[in-house]
């Protein structure tokens, strides 16, 4: 039986991972899937509760990388891939997104002569002073086989030089995974106190945001002008935790400060969220999926169409665009094609083409 290797680095990577797993493992199985956990998000908020939520088995690998610089972290990865490989070589690696353990999957494998798939594939923000769009990009480059969430993003690498064959839009398996979730999710109860509607979700992760007091400082500033009109939730992401500890920042009155949540508790306050403010592309691209006005707190986003419904904002530009929310003057979110139930299925159809020699 042939045996594909599913990438996991980060926790945005579970959901994705889950849609090729389910459909892998269906009847008819051609192959043999068995996850890697390179170990980039590795504790128990961020990781392990997202399993049994997805209904994935623990990591089949775990390598138990994770912490240090860009290059460290890359550079560890590498090796430790490397090991495992000469252990258990696969036909194919499949990884996910632009996370370092992404990139650092790919390298290794492609050096050691490993196809490799790249779930995710195309997508642009155009900012390289993000270390996820060099990830992207860099992936992109090195992988056999693309897959993208939509149609113009496999257009712009055929365009580009990728060959026909190997770049297939098979949409988007975030949107896979929540559907086949929803039902699940909705029956979670929301946190003590907040009521349907009545509140908005904040997360702010990104270093570009966190990373700096005064940058930090401006966010927690206009965030807490929003929570004087609702009630906000944050579940807050151990990185800005500790930036906000380290600078000496407090999170504004009137926001709930949540630990790190499963998925199925996340897609819940999402669900029954008034809105969103985030600067995460993942949930960007669920707040759309469920319909939820998503405010991306970032300067550009890889993931334009998600602006049909959403918005691009500073902090100047927050506290008015959510007066717009509350007023009602937003646009409905409008379905996406291929973002659908069968996203899995047709990764699947793909793979076996391939491996027919199609």
């Amino acid at each position: 039986m042939t045996i594909l290797h599913l990438v996991a680095a980060a926790r945005p990577n579970l959901p994705k991972i889950a849609a090729l797993w389910r459909a892998l493992r269906g009847d008819g199985a051609f192959c043999t899937p068995r996850i890697l956990h390179t170990g980039q998000h590795h504790d128990d908020a961020l990781f392990g509760q997202h399993l049994d939520d997805l209904g994935l088995p623990p990591p089949h690998i775990a390598l138990g990388v994770s912490g240090g610089s860009h290059a460290e972290l890359t550079g560890r990865t590498m090796m430790a891939c490397e090991a495992a490989w000469r252990v258990e070589r696969p036909a194919l690696v499949v990884v996910v997104g632009d996370v370092d353990g992404t990139l650092a999957a790919a390298l290794a494998a492609r050096k050691m002569g490993i196809p490799v798939a790249h779930l995710e594939a195309g997508l642009r923000g155009g900012d390289w002073a993000m270390a996820e769009e060099i990830n992207r990009r860099a992936v992109d480059a090195i992988s056999d086989i693309l897959w993208t969430t939509n149609e113009a993003d496999a257009a712009m690498l055929v365009a580009t030089g990728h060959h026909p064959l190997r770049v297939r839009a098979v949409g988007n398996t975030m949107a896979d995974t929540l559907l086949h979730s929803l039902d699940r999710a909705r029956a979670r109860a929301l946190p003590a106190g907040l009521l349907r509607g009545g509140y908005g979700v904040v997360t702010l992760h990104r270093a570009e945001n966190v990373d700096h007091a005064p940058r930090f400082g401006d966010w927690l500033d206009v965030i807490g002008e929003v929570a004087r009109h609702l009630p906000l939730a944050w579940p807050m992401h151990p990185r800005a935790r500790l930036r906000m500890q380290s600078f000496g920042l407090k999170p504004p009155p009137g926001v709930r400060v949540l630990p790190p949540l499963g998925y199925l508790d996340f897609v819940a306050l999402l669900d029954g969220a008034a809105f969103a403010a985030s600067d995460s592309g993942g949930v960007q691209e669920e707040a759309m999926l469920l319909d939820t006005p998503c405010l991306t707190l970032r300067d550009s986003t890889e993931r334009p169409m998600t602006l049909s419904s959403g918005r691009l904002v500073c902090p100047g530009t927050l506290v008015p665009s959510v007066a717009e929310v509350l007023a009602g003057a937003w646009p409905r979110a409008l379905p996406v094609p291929l973002w659908d139930r069968e996203v899995g299925g047709r990764v699947r159809a793909h793979l076996a083409e391939l491996l027919a020699g199609g």
